[in-house]
C-alpha cells in the first residue's frame, strides 16, 4: 500500500495519513476526494490499528455511501468490512431503530405525505389549492424549518401567507403524530431529542462511532451539524470533506456557512486543500476558476491541473432556447458531415427541462445519441 500511496500528492497524503482530531479537506472538482476518503479509512484501519467497527463515513446519497464502501473494499481486497458507510438517514434511522424499535411502517411514504399536505392545504390554504406545484413548495419549505431546527414564530413563508403556513405545518405535524409516522426530518430531529434526552443513549454512541468523516460537507444542514458534533465528542475526530465552491443546495436548506465557521468551532483543527485537479484540461479549469473567484463568502484557493492546455472555453449567448438547440445541433451535423465521430462528445444541461427542446431538435436533424 505503500507503494500506492507513493501516487498520491502531498496534501492528499497529509490527509490520508491524518489520524486524530479535527480536520477539514478541502477538495476542489476532480481532486481525488473519493480515493483520499477511501484510502484514509483503510490507513486508520490498518497501520493506524483503528478497530473498523469504531469508524463511520457519513455521506448525502445512497449512492455514494455505496461507491465508498464497494471502492474501500476493493482497495484493502476485502469481502466485507465492520466500517459503517451510510447516508445521514440511514445511520440515524439506525439509532432511533434501536431506541425506539421503530420498524418500516412508521416511515412516511412520499405518497401519505402529499396526501396530508393536500387535505391540509384544502383546509387551510382553500384556492392555494389550486396551484400545482403548491404541496412542493409546502413540503420544501417544512423541510428547511425542520432540517434548519428554525421556530415557526420566526419563520416567513415565501410560498404562502405566514399564518397559512404554520396552520399547514401543525395540522401535517399532528396528523403524522396521529399515524405514528415519521418524516425524514423526523428522523434527524427525534435522533437529536433523543440525543439531548438521554446521555446514556448518546455515550454510547460516541463510544461506537469514535471517528467520523463526512462527505459533501457543504451541503450539510444545522441539524445535520449539531447531531454529528454530538457525536464526534470528546474525542472531536472529526474529518469534514467538501467544496465551498459545489454548495449549490441552498433552496433545500444546505448552509455553506458551516464549512466556513468550521475553524471557530474547531480552532485547532487542521485544514488541506486538495488544490491538484486531474479531471480538466488548464483552459476549462481556469475559467471555472474565474467564475467561482466572483463568489463573495468562500475560502480563497487556486486549482491547478498537471493536463493539458486543451481547446479554447467558447461561451456562446442566444435569444432563445430554440436558437441554442438548432446552433447546437447544426455544429454537431457538420461534424458528422466531415466524418467526425460523436462518440467523445458530451452535451451537459442544467435542468430536465431543458433536455426536451434539444432532444427534439438532434431528431429532427438526425444526429444520433445515447440520453
Amino acid at each position: 500500500s505503500s507503494e500506492k500511496r507513493m501516487k498520491r500528492n502531498l496534501s492528499q497524503q497529509r490527509a490520508i495519513a491524518h489520524l486524530s482530531g479535527p480536520m477539514m479537506v478541502l477538495a476542489g472538482p476532480g481532486s481525488g476526494k473519493t480515493s483520499v476518503i477511501v484510502e484514509r479509512t483503510a490507513y486508520m484501519t490498518g497501520e493506524g490499528e483503528i478497530p473498523a467497527s469504531s469508524v463511520l463515513v457519513v455521506t448525502f446519497s445512497r449512492a455514494a455511501a455505496k461507491e465508498m464502501r464497494e471502492r474501500f473494499l476493493k482497495f484493502t481486497g476485502q469481502t466485507s468490512t465492520a466500517v459503517t458507510f451510510g447516508t445521514f438517514h440511514g445511520v440515524f434511522y439506525g439509532i432511533l431503530k434501536q431506541a425506539y424499535g421503530l420498524g418500516a411502517g412508521n416511515i412516511l411514504s412520499e405518497e401519505e405525505k402529499y396526501a396530508i399536505l393536500k387535505e391540509m392545504t384544502l383546509e387551510f390554504g382553500q384556492e392555494l389549492a389550486q396551484e400545482g406545484d403548491f404541496q412542493e413548495d409546502v413540503a420544501k419549505e417544512i423541510s428547511v424549518v425542520k432540517g434548519g431546527r428554525i421556530s415557526l414564530d420566526h419563520y416567513y413563508s415565501s410560498c404562502c401567507p405566514d399564518e397559512v403556513f404554520r396552520q399547514i405545518y401543525n395540522g401535517y405535524q399532528k396528523a403524522l403524530r396521529q399515524r405514528r409516522k415519521l418524516d425524514f426530518d423526523d428522523m434527524l430531529l427525534c435522533c437529536y431529542e433523543l440525543f439531548v434526552k438521554r446521555k446514556d443513549i448518546l455515550a454510547a454512541w460516541q463510544n461506537k462511532f469514535q471517528y467520523i468523516m463526512v462527505d459533501e460537507f457543504q451541503d450539510i444542514n444545522h441539524l445535520q451539524y449539531d447531531i454529528v458534533r454530538m457525536l464526534a465528542k470528546p474525542r472531536d475526530n472529526l474529518f469534514i470533506v467538501g467544496d465551498d465552491d459545489q454548495s449549490i443546495y441552498h433552496f433545500r436548506g444546505a448552509r455553506p456557512e458551516i464549512m466556513l465557521n468550521f475553524t471557530k468551532d474547531y480552532p485547532e483543527a487542521e485544514t488541506v486543500t486538495l488544490d491538484v485537479n486531474y479531471r480538466c484540461s488548464k483552459r476549462i479549469l481556469s475559467s471555472a476558476m474565474q467564475v467561482i473567484g466572483t463568489n463573495k463568502k468562500r475560502f480563497q484557493k487556486h486549482l491547478q491541473t498537471p493536463n493539458p492546455e486543451g481547446a479554447p472555453v467558447k461561451i456562446r449567448e442566444f435569444e432563445n432556447p430554440r436558437e441554442e438547440y438548432l446552433e447546437v445541433v447544426s455544429e454537431l451535423r457538420a461534424r458528422l458531415e466531415q466524418g467526425d465521430k460523436l462518440e467523445d462528445t458530451v452535451i451537459l444541461l442544467r435542468t430536465n427541462q431543458e433536455a426536451e427542446g434539444l432532444v427534439g431538435a438532434l431528431m429532427e436533424r438526425q444526429v444520433p445519441f445515447n440520453m
